[in-house]
């Protein structure tokens, strides 16, 4: 019990986080469950199907490879690829044509919930495996780490919403995603290389600041927020 508290405890830090940060015009908790779920659910059944798919054509194992290639391969194209287009395709076929999405900001608010859903079902499949240690490790780690994903999809995916070039910033924010999960996962993938794996804490911090301008960038810019003053 307290190893899955542990699992999912910094993930809804997270959600209330961005809930109180989306101060204009709050989402109904009903899309926002809903999303939750989605991303606990669907993503993940989506990304273990394309895994499966994935591993049969392109076996490229991770433990004991140390071919950089293969890893970037790995890293971009399978990883990120496709944990990223799971998330994607919920919030652009689930949220994104919903009306109650009727801000930039609340592109940010829905890729996090259908993140959070998918880093929650992730990490308590970790947590049980691995223990307290990878509880610990992965609350200032993987976490943070998939939601500055989220946030970076969601910012192009507000944009996307209300802009004649919907399907270019739809996309541009599924490429940042694919980005910095790649870059954050082929650093922890060279492992064989003595300190390579800073890399990783360095995009994690950019990813961070990143996603923090983005968050305070809709939130200043919110079409709700003259009728709020």
């Amino acid at each position: 019990m307290k190893l899955l508290l542990l699992a999912v405890v910094p993930v809804f830090i997270i959600i209330f986080y961005i809930y109180y940060k989306d101060k204009y015009d709050k989402e109904p908790k009903r899309l926002l469950i809903y999303s939750f779920l989605l991303g606990a659910v669907v993503s993940i059944v989506v990304t273990t199907i394309l895994y499966v798919i994935s591993d049969y054509f392109f076996p490229i194992p991770i433990e004991d490879n140390k071919n950089a290639i293969q890893l970037l391969v790995k890293a971009f194209l399978i990883v990120g690829l496709i944990e990223e287009f799971s998330k994607y395709i919920v919030v652009r076929y689930f949220a994104q044509p919903k009306k109650e999405f009727n801000e930039k900001f609340d592109g940010i608010v829905y890729a996090i919930m259908v993140s959070m859903g998918f880093a929650a079902t992730e990490n308590i499949m970790y947590v049980i495996e691995g223990g307290f240690q990878t509880a610990v490790l992965r609350t200032f780690t993987a976490i943070p780490a998939h939601a500055s994903f989220a946030v970076l999809m969601g910012y192009f995916m507000g944009k996307a919403k209300f802009s004649k070039h919907r399907i270019g910033y739809n996309l541009l924010g599924l490429f940042c995603a694919i980005l910095f999960h790649g870059t954050y996962d082929y650093f922890l993938f060279l492992e064989f290389i003595p300190g390579i794996w800073v890399g990783a804490f360095v995009s994690l911090i950019l990813g961070l600041i990143l996603s923090k301008n983005a968050i305070n960038t809709h939130s200043e810019n919110s079409r709700f927020k003259k009728l709020k003053n």
